[in-house]
């Protein structure tokens, strides 16, 4: 008996039994269904932390800082605090030829020195305080930043700022009711981050000009000038995900601030950078921190080890990503479990009906028998008939799960709580292709482990016991 014969045979003896082959192809589609259905649940979640550090960047991102580097608030700014070790000699500290050695490690393709500027910012009757991220030009353009107005700054133009979209929820009215800076819908951007404004890279000295300062006495002292107000303009405004950090970020050229800085403080240590021990500033500046990004999401270990080797201490959302990826390989385990108990049910309703069909039909396999059938011809029979009930079902299941995944994505994200970014899209159920894929392949082993007893059954029959069954 040809391969061909035999499927025409099993598709023959199912169009027999249509509501029996109904009736338990329904019950594959539901436990497809459910699997898929279920494991997209944890799918989605899962996109939704990937989505989110992906938006900040911070999938190949390694910040290296100084072995013994640490960070203090002084007045509004960021302060580096340069801790000694047991033998006295200070850390090595990050400068310029940090970045040039770092930059010839294997796996990195953009580096940059950072630092974080705090300044003092302000449009109309509003202000607030930003803490600008300087980095290099060429490293902001491997950034990948979603403008929605606007791009990136050009070599030689004068200082100019990239805001996260967000930025203008900051800016509030010193005399004013704060309560006009949230609505209904969240807070209010009460400034145009698009418009100039006016800068105070010096705060405290802002501060000590409005206030005045106390010496050791706890008098106060003679206020100095009020430090220079620079006007500066928006280079791009950014978007990005509604939790995307960057919605809440300034960036700019570390080129183009430095100039700006040293004018500022000129005489005097800039904010975060240390001192010699007549408290004189250093002529090289140090950087707190050196984003460096890597070629691949898998050798951000492979680079960090390196930089540990080299005495500076590191960090990344790898340790993060992998012990989250571990948590939803469990939720999706477990969805998928609950999900197989109704396939496992459809498995008990496959058997019983090949065992059903092997009673109804004895004489027919006795007859097949006498003429000379193989038994494994009978047994590939009654496999390839329980095989196209488990297609027949996954295919359909299948299409019951794009149908559910719609309406979850349509009615119920917000509801569940599952939200994650896809091409842009908010989701509480993704199904990828290998998933569908999966699902098919697991529906027909599924049908056919469910009709391998009962086709040992019909292979063990008697031919001449068969023959004269009723």
């Amino acid at each position: 008996m040809s391969f061909w014969d035999l499927i025409r045979m099993s598709g023959s003896n199912l169009l027999k039994r249509k509501l029996r082959t109904i009736l338990t192809i329904l019950g594959v589609v539901i436990g497809t269904a459910s699997i898929v259905v279920m494991v997209s649940l944890g799918l989605a979640l899962n996109k939704m932390v990937m989505s989110e550090i992906e938006s900040n960047g911070s999938l190949t991102k390694v910040t290296v800082m100084t072995s013994g580097g640490g960070y203090m608030m002084y007045g509004g700014s960021m302060e580096m605090a340069v801790i000694e070790g047991d033998s006295g000699e200070e850390e090595k500290r990050l400068s310029d030829e940090t970045v040039e050695e770092l930059r010839q490690l294997e796996h990195v393709t953009a580096i940059s020195p950072a630092l974080n500027v705090y300044v003092m910012a302000f449009q109309g009757k509003y202000q607030s305080g930003i803490d600008l991220i300087a980095v290099t030009r060429e490293y902001l353009e491997s950034m990948n930043l979603e403008f929605i107005e606007g791009g990136m700054p050009t070599a030689g133009e004068e200082f100019k700022v990239i805001y996260g979209n967000q930025i203008g929820t900051w800016f509030y009215d010193p005399n004013g009711n704060m309560e006009e800076m949230w609505s209904e819908d969240g807070p209010v951007a009460l400034v145009d981050i698009s418009k100039p404004f006016y800068y105070i890279f010096d705060p405290d000295r802002y501060y000590e000009s409005m206030y005045g300062s106390y010496d050791e006495s706890g008098n106060v002292t003679q206020k100095p000038k009020a430090p220079k107000k620079h006007i500066v303009n928006a280079a791009g405004i950014i978007g990005g995900s509604e939790y995307s950090m960057r919605r809440y970020e300034a960036y700019c050229d570390i080129e183009a601030i430095m100039p700006i800085l040293r004018q500022t403080f000129k005489g005097r240590a800039m904010p975060g950078q240390p001192t010699t021990k007549n408290g004189k500033p250093y002529k090289e500046i140090y950087y707190p921190q050196i984003y460096i990004t890597v070629d691949k999401m898998e050798n951000v270990t492979a680079v960090q080890e390196t930089l540990g080797a080299m005495g500076y201490q590191t960090y990344s959302d790898t340790e993060y990503i992998e012990s989250q990826q571990k948590q939803f390989a469990t939720i999706q385990l477990v969805l998928g479990c609950i999900g197989a108990v109704s396939l496992v049910v459809a498995a008990i309703g496959i058997a019983n009906t090949m065992m059903m069909s092997i009673y109804e039909r004895t004489k027919e396999i006795g007859v097949i028998k006498v003429l000379g059938c193989s038994l494994a011809n009978i047994r590939t029979l009654f496999l390839m008939e329980a095989a196209f009930i488990g297609f027949i079902g996954g295919v359909l299941g299948l299409a019951l799960s794009y149908g559910l995944s719609w309406l979850l994505n349509q009615f119920g994200a917000s509801f569940m709580g599952a939200i994650a970014y896809v091409s842009g899209e908010v989701t509480a159920s993704y199904i990828p292709l290998w998933l569908s894929g999966l699902a098919l392949v697991f529906a027909i082993l599924i049908g056919m482990i469910a009709g391998f007893f009962p086709a040992l059954r019909a292979m063990k029959l008697s031919p001449l016991a068969a023959i004269r069954s009723e």
